[in-house]
């Protein structure tokens, strides 16, 4: 419990800082949002209401600490504010219509690529030295060495704009209603592939190297050789005993991995236009939509935290030794 406790605090601090971090930064940035806002409307507010919208987006002359607390307050109670760009909609609703897109993109990929990295990293470690040892390691650290959107341009050009294999954007077709049917879940589906498999070309080779480094290291323990002796098949040791005890450190790397997954969605979203909370943030960055940038990035921040206090809480169960750390 008291690891736990010890974690939990660390986490609120680092969400604190987020907070201020979040607060600071579109501030940060010139121009006027409110005043591009407004210069859209031709002139037909007076001026009283025009400091009425500035202090509704928490943008009004007040000092910046009184600006600060506002927010923290704001925060606290769930109120994101309203959307610049999408006035009068409010900053949650727009969250929330995006939300289930980034989920399904970044969640499906991240998946994929840590069973089949990790799945891959056993079978290679295991038959150390073997052709998929010489070939896959160096490919798949190659091809993760370029940045996310570098491939997802490669792989749109190629996949959808030349060989027409796969849409050019967007998450279904442009006029389709969406419902649980078999043929818009299949056109969904398509749709997806292309960016997904974009993400986890760029993250498998991590995942892979991770296991087959700590693989190697497993079999060479006493208890693997104990197995060999007592006559147990190749591949119930492989699995069962050295696998199994392997995967402890992967389960520390998915809570990181998650934020940087995210931000390999997030550019894969703008590349595919698929309509995500990256294709959004972009948007809001170009409108500069104080609002939306910042409940986007806490939106994330706080994703990222939970799911990183999470993994520490399992962990913590598959390995009582961090308890004593």
């Amino acid at each position: 419990m008291t690891f736990v406790l010890r974690r939990l605090g660390f986490y609120l601090i680092a969400f604190w800082a987020s907070l201020t971090i979040n607060f600071l930064l579109p501030r940060l940035i010139p121009g006027d949002p409110v005043g591009r806002m407004i210069g859209t409307m031709q002139g037909t507010l007076t001026d009283e209401q025009i400091d009425q919208f500035r202090h509704l987006f928490g943008l009004d002359d007040r000092p910046l600490p009184l600006q600060y607390v506002q927010y923290l307050g704001d925060v606290l109670t769930g109120h994101l504010g309203m959307s610049i760009s999408q006035f009068p909609t409010p900053v949650t609703e727009v969250i929330g219509t995006q939300l289930g897109w980034t989920l399904l993109l970044g969640g499906s990929a991240l998946i994929v690529a840590v069973v089949l990295g990790n799945l891959l990293g056993v079978v290679v470690a295991w038959r150390r030295n073997g052709v998929l040892d010489r070939i896959l390691p160096p490919l798949l650290v190659f091809v993760g060495s370029f940045p996310y959107f570098f491939i997802a341009m490669g792989a749109l050009f190629l996949f959808a704009v030349s060989l027409k294999w796969f849409p050019i954007g967007q998450a279904f077709t442009l006029g389709s209603q969406p419902s649980f049917s078999p043929q818009f879940l299949g056109d969904v589906l398509t749709h997806l592939f292309l960016p997904a498999v974009t993400i986890v070309a760029v993250s498998i080779g991590g995942w892979m190297l991770g296991m087959r480094n700590t693989m190697i290291a497993t079999s060479a323990e006493d208890y693997i050789t104990m197995a060999r002796a007592k006559g147990l098949r190749e591949g119930r040791i492989m699995f069962r005993y050295a696998a199994r005890n392997a995967m402890l450190p992967s389960i520390t790397s998915f809570g990181m991995s998650i934020g940087f997954v995210v931000g390999g969605a997030l550019l894969t979203e703008v590349v595919f236009a698929y309509p995500g909370i990256g294709y959004q943030l972009l948007r809001a960055v170009q409108a500069l939509d104080y609002p939306l940038m910042q409940g986007i990035f806490l939106t994330l921040t706080a994703a990222v935290l939970i799911a990183n206090f999470l993994i520490d809480i399992v962990y913590v169960r598959l390995d009582p030794r961090v308890r004593v750390r």
